[in-house]
C-alpha cells in the first residue's frame, strides 16, 4: 500500500476488520474510538494500536473514519483539520449526504483530500468481536470521489481497498446512493416488512416455515439505529424506488381482489415472470453471467460431521460444488443438503453420493 501508518477512527465490525486486514498485510494501524472499551477490544483482537498523541509524534498518511454515518462528516472535518497532511476516507454506506454536509458545514475544509468509499461487506453481528480480517476479500468496495478529490487521494482510496483484497469500484457519489437503494436498501425494507408480519402470526404458522421465509427475512435482524440513518441519508433514492414497489404492490392487491376477473390470472403471471427476468440479472458467481445450476439434494442425519463427509465424498466424486444450502426436516432429525453443481455433473454425482449409500434426490 502506497500509505504506510493508517489511523482508524472507529472501531466498530468495519473498523477493526480493516485494521486486522492492514496489520496482516504490514501497515502500521492506529485505533482511535470515542468508546475507550471498543478500542481497547480492538487492539486486544490485533486490530492495532490505540493512537496516543503524546507517544505518536508522526502523523498518519491515511485516516479511515469508520464511524456510523450520523456522526461521519463531523469526524470527517476532525480529521482533516487534525492531520493536515494526511488523506481521509470514510466507509459509510451513504455519500452524497455526507459530502453535502461537508461542503455545507465545512467550507473552509481542504476537501481534496477526501475521498468517499463504501465497501460492500459486513455481518449480521458488530462491533469488534464480530471483526474479521478478510471480510472485505473479493467484495465490491466502491471509491466516490467528487469533483475536488486531489487524485492522489483517490489513489490512497483504491490502494486501501485493493490491499484488503476487494474489487473495487468507482462512482460519483449520487450515482452510488442510487444503486445501493435498489441493490442493499429496498431489500432490507423488504425483508422488515415482510418479518413485521410474523410477530403475530401463529405459532403453528411458524412451525411451517422453511429456506423461503428464512431466505426472505434474513436481513431483518439488523440493528435498528442504523438503519435509520442509513434510509434518512439517503431518502430521496430510497422513495423513488418505494414508489414504484408501490404501484406494483397496488397492482396486485387489485388483481387479488378479483382473482377469476378476465386477464388476471395473465396479471399474476406477468408479475412472477418480471420477478423471474429481474433475479436472472443478478450475477452469479465471481461476478460472472448468472448460470442455471442442477441441485442434488442430499439427506443427512442431524449428528455431527454429517456436513463434512458429504462434502468430503463431493470431493472424491471430482465435482466441484458452486453453492450449497441447508434446509431442516421440520419434526424429524435429519437434515437436507442442497448441493448446486453444472448440470453436466449432477447425474454423475447423485449416481456416486448414491452408491457410498447416502439417499440422494436429484431435481
Amino acid at each position: 500500500m502506497s500509505v504506510s501508518t493508517v489511523l482508524i477512527r472507529g472501531t466498530g465490525l468495519l473498523g477493526a476488520s480493516i485494521g486486522l486486514g492492514l496489520r496482516a498485510a504490514g501497515s502500521e494501524v492506529w485505533l482511535s474510538d470515542p468508546s475507550p472499551t471498543a478500542a481497547r477490544i480492538a487492539e486486544d483482537i490485533g486490530a492495532g494500536t490505540i493512537w496516543d498523541p503524546a507517544a505518536h509524534q508522526a502523523q498518519p498518511g491515511l485516516v479511515v473514519v469508520a464511524a456510523p454515518p450520523e456522526a461521519v462528516p463531523g469526524e470527517v472535518s476532525a480529521m482533516l483539520a487534525q492531520f493536515a497532511d494526511a488523506v481521509v476516507v470514510d466507509v459509510a454506506s451513504i455519500k452524497n449526504a455526507v459530502l453535502e454536509r461537508l461542503k455545507e458545514h465545512d467550507a473552509g475544509a481542504d476537501l481534496s483530500r477526501y475521498v468517499g468509499t463504501h465497501p460492500m461487506a459486513g455481518r449480521e453481528r458488530s462491533g469488534p468481536v464480530a471483526a474479521r480480517g478478510e471480510l472485505f476479500t473479493s467484495m465490491p468496495w466502491v471509491i466516490c470521489p467528487h469533483e475536488s478529490s486531489a487524485e492522489d487521494a483517490v489513489t490512497a482510496a483504491m490502494d486501501l481497498a485493493r490491499t484488503l483484497g476487494a474489487s473495487v469500484h468507482r462512482m460519483d457519489p449520487v450515482t452510488h446512493d442510487n444503486a445501493v437503494a435498489l441493490i442493499s436498501h429496498l431489500p432490507q425494507i423488504a425483508a422488515s416488512l415482510v418479518a413485521s408480519r410474523l410477530q403475530d402470526a401463529p405459532a403453528g404458522a411458524l412451525a411451517l416455515s422453511g429456506n423461503g421465509l428464512r431466505d426472505v427475512t434474513r436481513i431483518a435482524a439488523s440493528d435498528p439505529n442504523l438503519w435509520v440513518q442509513i434510509l434518512s441519508g439517503n431518502a430521496p433514492a430510497v422513495v423513488e424506488i418505494l414508489y414504484g414497489l408501490r404501484e406494483d404492490v397496488e397492482r396486485l392487491i387489485r388483481t387479488l381482489e378479483a382473482p377469476a376477473a378476465p386477464g388476471a390470472q395473465a396479471d399474476i403471471a406477468q408479475l412472477i415472470a418480471e420477478g423471474n427476468a429481474g433475479v436472472a440479472r443478478v450475477p452469479g458467481k465471481h461476478g460472472s453471467p448468472p448460470q442455471s445450476f442442477a441441485v442434488v439434494t442430499v439427506i443427512v442425519d442431524d449428528k455431527p460431521g454429517q456436513i463434512a463427509a458429504v462434502l468430503n465424498d463431493v470431493a472424491r466424486a471430482g465435482v466441484n460444488v458452486e453453492d450449497l444450502r441447508m434446509e431442516h426436516s421440520a419434526g424429524h432429525q435429519v437434515g437436507m443438503v442442497e448441493l448446486s453443481v453444472l448440470p453436466g455433473r449432477a447425474q454423475h454425482l447423485a449416481e456416486a453420493l448414491t452408491d457410498i449409500g447416502w439417499k440422494v434426490v436429484l431435481s
